[in-house]
């Protein structure tokens, strides 16, 4: 906790740093500073294309080490030919290869249509994914991490419709086939014969509530996104593990002033029935709790805070602040104070379009330093 709060310190210095220095060249050097984002805009205008923008794809995580690819966005208005209240559709697709020897492929759609009163969600992902096992619960039993590799595919299906304003609802379909044949003989996996530890096969439909009053889907300074899921895999749908999934997701957003904005989040899930270790509430990644390996925390229930600090510095230039805290229990009785997880770190942004599509740099501190690079916010 010491540590992020120096970390935050020293954020904030670095700000202040940072705008008086471009307060000091408005008065003086302007020219230097105008060239330096002049540039960046042209950088960005050569990448992005009429339709797509093509953005090498740099990441370094504890899930991933140092990974290299592409990544290409196109941003679009499904059957509009000019700008209107109509919210913008995106298609991301994604190729990485990693020096963990990982080969990741995604792709999703994200369509909104008749006038944001329908919107349908897929996502695609292939990956050929060495990995590494902690054990459950809020204390790894392996500190350094079991290693195994899985070849999975992956592919969720979800359409919402809306009830009233703000408000959407519907079904959501999810799939995903893992084949791990690389895993430590004798190993932890192995020995314990955890559910999954030799593939799994998972087939599920559910419902997906969703409460959305976002001014802007890439940017949002003000309103709420909160989504309430639930998620059924059964035998007649072809899973060969039967469990329930609950996800509850609150986020608000405050614009402080006009170049400023507070985000706060407040995540809760929970497994019941026999669900595979792969799909145990869990912690840590680049979405919940960055700075903390993937999975390392994982149990039947699971909660992370967050909130971000987002500080619009000169023209296309932003920066974040952030910190976070959670913890993994077998029963939701176990949940204690003295069991969070805490982190904190900084981060750096660049508006790709004048939807508020960004390229992200964040820095975090958890219980590993990690950076992550990648395309629009967290939360």
């Amino acid at each position: 906790m010491k540590r992020a709060s120096l970390l935050i310190l020293f954020s904030l210095l670095a700000y202040q740093k940072v705008k008086a220095q471009v307060a000091n060249d408005s008065l003086g050097n302007s020219g230097r500073i105008e060239k330096l984002f002049d540039f960046g805009d042209l950088v960005i205008e050569r990448i992005s294309g009429k339709n797509w923008a093509f953005i090498p794809a740099l990441v370094y995580s504890p899930e991933t080490s140092l990974g290299l690819g592409l990544r290409a966005i196109r941003v679009f208005r499904y059957k509009e030919k000019e700008p209107s209240t109509l919210r913008p559709s995106s298609l991301p697709i994604t190729f990485l290869y990693t020096l963990n020897n990982q080969a990741i492929f995604t792709t999703e759609i994200n369509l909104w249509a008749n006038d944001n009163k329908e919107y349908f969600n897929t996502r695609l992902e292939l990956s050929n994914f060495p990995f590494k096992y902690y054990g459950i619960g809020n204390k790894p039993d392996i500190l350094e991490g079991e290693p195994y590799t899985t070849r999975f595919a992956y592919i969720h299906l979800n359409y919402q419709r809306r009830i009233a304003p703000g408000l959407y609802f519907g079904p959501r379909y999810e799939f995903r086939v893992d084949d791990i044949f690389r895993r430590v003989h004798g190993g932890i996996l192995e020995t314990t014969q955890v559910p999954g530890y030799d593939g799994q096969r998972i087939s599920g439909l559910g419902l997906v509530f969703n409460h959305d009053t976002r001014d802007n889907i890439f940017q949002p300074t003000k309103g709420w996104l909160n989504r309430l899921e639930w998620m059924g895999y059964a035998s007649f749908l072809g899973s060969n593990f039967v469990f329930n999934q609950y996800t509850l997701d609150f986020r608000k957003y405050f614009k402080t002033n006009e170049k400023q904005v507070l985000v706060l989040q407040s995540w809760w899930s929970s497994t019941t029935g026999n669900p595979p270790f792969q799909h145990l509430s869990l912690i840590g990644g680049s979405d919940r709790m960055r700075g903390f390996f993937e999975g390392r925390y994982r149990d039947n229930h699971a909660m992370v805070h967050q909130a971000e600090y987002r500080l619009r510095l000169y023209r296309n230039l932003g920066m974040v602040l952030f910190g976070h805290t959670g913890q993994v229990a077998a029963q939701t009785s176990d949940f204690n104070w003295n069991r969070f997880k805490y982190g904190a770190g900084f981060g750096f942004r660049y508006r790709l379009n004048q939807e508020g599509l960004n390229i992200r740099l964040d820095f975090a501190f958890g219980d590993q330093r990690a950076f992550y690079f990648g395309l629009n916010e967290v939360i």
